[in-house]
């Protein structure tokens, strides 16, 4: 299972899963592109480079999510496939990733919740046998 969503009042959660950190991000970025629509429905015709720095763990997933948001609210696109590294640096975290998707058409694709933002309330990322992060999202 990569990610399952939980009831939030109001908003929608869920909770990713990967054997690696990267898997579990990439993870929680399909989770967020399904909450928006069908990302079975989404073709790679689109690809973006994006390097983030954050100062922890918990800020980089937020900032992650975050850039996706934003690159769908400013240039219309929707992302299905993600690659993740990321580099413990001395005092930070490195997120290098290139995601892949189109741009939305409404014809080719269904209408879900809006996303308008990834937030801190009850995020958590933790590891047993495998990592799981979990987050809210206000729709």
């Amino acid at each position: 299972m990569k990610f399952e969503f939980f009831d939030v009042t109001a908003d929608v959660g869920f909770k990713a899963y990967g054997e690696t950190l990267e898997e579990a991000f990439q993870n929680a970025a399909q989770a967020l592109f399904e909450v928006m629509t069908d990302t079975t429905k989404i073709k790679s015709t689109v690809q973006k480079k994006i390097s983030i720095q954050s100062e922890d763990l918990y800020a980089l997933l937020y900032d992650w999510l975050t850039e996706l948001i934003f690159l769908h609210d400013s240039e219309g696109l929707v992302f299905s496939k993600f690659q993740v590294e990321i580099i413990e640096l001395e005092k930070e975290y490195l997120l290098k990733a290139i995601v892949y998707g189109e741009t939305f058409d409404s014809t080719l694709h269904e209408s879900r919740e809006d996303v308008k933002a990834a937030t801190y309330h009850l995020m958590d990322i933790k590891t047993d046998d495998r990592y799981i992060v979990q987050v809210i999202l206000d729709t």
